[in-house]
């Protein structure tokens, strides 16, 4: 059980993308960005609390960071992970009026 001060620490941003907003519109699917060691209670937990949807599943996808160069150096990107939180039928997510 996930404790209610460490709620944000486990929740970052909505991914924005061209296929986020497909995936939203088809399945009723966000995605969001996530701590990389959070797990997928943790996430579910997270977004129930906060903006009091129901839940139908969570899945999590852990994306490696690219190497690039700069200069003569190749340095690394962090790693981070992203969550899909499909809503269970006839619920909604509003970020900007949901959040405390």
């Amino acid at each position: 059980m996930i404790s209610d001060y460490k709620l944000f620490d486990v929740l970052y941003t909505p991914h924005i993308s061209e296929k986020s907003t497909l995936v939203l519109k088809k399945n009723n699917t966000i995605i969001l960005k996530v701590a990389v060691k959070s797990n997928k209670n943790d996430i579910k937990q997270a977004v129930k609390k906060i903006f009091s949807v129901e839940i139908e599943r969570v899945n999590t996808v852990l994306i490696k960071g690219k190497v690039k160069k700069r200069g003569k150096y190749n340095i690394r990107r962090n790693h981070w992970k992203k969550a899909y939180v499909q809503l269970k039928p006839g619920q909604n997510l509003d970020f900007i009026n949901n959040v405390i």
